[in-house]
C-alpha cells in the first residue's frame, strides 16, 4: 500500500512539475506553444488511438511538449524507435531525449517537417500533432496539412486536436477529407481531434509506392 502511495505521489510530482513547465514556455513564447498544460490523459489516450501500430513506417509527432501524447502512443504499442518528435523548445527537446530515449528528437520547426523528416512520399503511418495551429495564417496550415499527407501512406491519418468548432483546416474536395471526434469533456478546456486523410488517387499512389 505504502509503495502505490508513493507511485502516485510520484506521479501527481512529474505532472506538477510538467504543467509548470509548460506554462513557463507558453510565458516565453505563447505563440508557439500554444496552451497553458499539456493535453490531458483522456485527449492523449484518443490521439493516439487512430494509429495503427500495425502499419509500417515512422509515426512523426509535432509539438510534442513534455511528451503526454508520445507516452500514450508507446502505450498504444508503437515501438519507440519508430517515433519522430519535432519539437521548438530546445528545453522540452532535452526532456523528451531522456524520456523517450530510443526516439528521434529533432529541435526545429514543425511547419518544415517535409525537410526535417527526410522520408519520402508515402512513408509515413501517421502524423500526430499539438501543434496551435489557430496561431498561423491558413495558407501556412494548409501547407503544413499537406505536406505531411503527401508523405503518408495512402490512409494514414494526420491527428490533431483543438478547442475548436470549427476544423483548423477545411477539407479541400479531391485532395483531403477530415472527420472529428466528439469532445473529450475531461479535457481542460474541453477539446476534440480532427482527422485528415488524402482522398486516395490510385494511380498516382501506385506510382508512388513503386518508386
Amino acid at each position: 500500500m505504502l509503495a502505490i502511495a508513493r507511485t502516485h505521489a510520484r506521479r501527481f510530482s512529474d505532472r506538477f512539475v510538467d504543467e509548470v513547465r509548460f506554462l513557463r514556455a507558453w510565458v516565453e513564447r505563447p505563440l508557439t506553444t500554444g496552451a497553458v498544460a499539456p493535453s490531458g490523459a483522456a485527449l492523449s489516450r484518443l490521439m493516439a488511438s487512430f494509429v495503427d501500430p500495425e502499419c509500417p513506417g515512422p509515426i512523426v509527432e509535432l509539438g510534442p511538449g513534455t511528451g503526454v501524447v508520445t507516452d500514450a502512443l508507446v502505450k498504444r504499442g508503437i515501438d519507440e524507435a519508430r517515433l519522430v518528435l519535432i519539437e521548438y523548445s530546445p528545453d522540452f527537446c532535452k526532456l523528451l531525449e531522456e524520456r523517450f530515449p530510443r526516439a528521434t528528437v529533432i529541435q526545429g520547426d514543425a511547419y518544415a517537417m517535409a525537410d526535417a523528416v527526410e522520408q519520402k512520399p508515402g512513408s509515413l503511418a501517421g502524423v500526430v500533432s499539438s501543434l496551435p495551429l489557430f496561431t498561423r495564417p491558413l495558407e501556412a496550415r494548409q501547407k503544413l496539412i499537406e505536406d505531411a499527407l503527401e508523405l503518408m501512406s495512402p490512409g494514414a491519418p494526420f491527428i490533431q486536436f483543438s478547442y475548436a468548432l470549427v476544423p483548423p483546416v477545411p477539407e479541400v474536395d479531391g485532395r483531403y477529407g477530415v472527420t472529428r471526434t466528439s469532445w473529450v469533456v475531461r479535457n481542460v478546456p474541453p477539446a476534440r481531434v480532427w482527422l485528415y486523410r488524402r482522398v486516395v488517387d490510385a494511380d498516382r499512389d501506385a506510382d508512388t509506392l513503386a518508386a
